[in-house]
């Protein structure tokens, strides 16, 4: 009986031990190690769906509990920056939710709500 035991955990371990040269390691290809070393791009449209619909809406126009109009806003990116990240009047300042690259990211997205006069004409 101890031949037998002895027999199994000799095959299990020699099992084992073998199994473990014969499985390939994937490395990842340098297209995988340029994207993971790279983070992606903040994307300002979906953070503002996130944090800003419920006051600006959908379109910037919404003006809900005082917010600005977006679409009228005559500020500059640089502007739009300071107002998500220090908070105007009654809207709340977002630089302990969001970081510098969000900010900036959700401040372009905003422009791009501005109406431009000379589509109107």
């Amino acid at each position: 009986m101890k031949k037998i035991l002895f027999f199994l955990i000799a095959a299990v371990a020699i099992i084992a031990c073998g199994n473990a040269g014969t499985e390939t390691e994937k490395k990842p290809t340098s297209k995988a190690r340029t994207a993971s070393a790279t983070p992606p791009k903040a994307d300002g449209k979906k953070i503002y769906k996130q944090y800003c619909i419920t006051c600006h809406g959908l379109y910037g126009d919404m003006g809900a509990s005082g917010a600005a109009n977006l679409t009228e806003s005559k500020l500059t990116v640089e502007e739009r920056i300071q107002v998500i990240t220090n908070g105007r009047k009654t809207m709340a300042a977002f630089k302990s939710l969001l970081n510098e690259e969000k900010i900036e990211a959700v401040a372009k997205y905003t422009m791009e709500l501005t109406k431009n006069d000379e589509e109107e004409e």
